[in-house]
């Protein structure tokens, strides 16, 4: 099993599990891998060093604490921002591309009253925006529309 550390156009870094080089290269061909934070399919391998465990504490490379603590700060925000995006997706509905239709029977009554998700246009948006709707743009990570993990 090969793990290599992948990052997005966008900057988002994440890691991957291969069976092999060929087999990542065969899937980043086919744009089966995607950003678990924006569905960026545009992957590209980062340079990554093995780990050796030697018993010890050995000297080796190692990040200045300044350089360690923006580090720690991104993967930080990419953790929140997969645990809110995680939430988002067990707390609500998903009524796909009837968002707009379902938004509005919900407001004016004729649905039940709940939260819900899905994909709208922008003069969709704009429209229930206007009708006094409250919608918020929250793109979520393709990763979380298949099966929770």
């Amino acid at each position: 099993m090969k793990v290599l550390d992948l990052e997005c156009l966008d900057g988002h870094v994440f890691e991957g599990w291969f069976a092999s080089e060929e087999d990542f290269l065969a899937q980043r061909e086919r744009a089966v891998i995607e950003c678990p934070f924006c569905g960026d399919a545009s992957i590209s391998k980062r340079p990554s060093a093995p780990r050796l465990n030697l018993g010890s504490a050995a000297s080796g490379i190692s990040q200045s604490p300044e350089v360690a603590s923006v580090a720690g700060v991104g993967q930080a925000l990419q953790t929140a921002w997969m645990t809110l995006a995680r939430r988002i997706v067990e707390a609500t509905d998903d009524v796909g591309e009837q968002f707009a239709e379902e938004a509005r029977k919900i407001h004016y009554g004729e649905a039940k009253e709940r939260g819900i998700r899905g994909q709208a246009s922008m003069a969709e948006t704009e429209s229930l925006l206007e009708e006094g709707i409250a919608v918020m743009q929250l793109p979520m990570p393709q990763a979380l529309k298949g099966q929770l993990q």
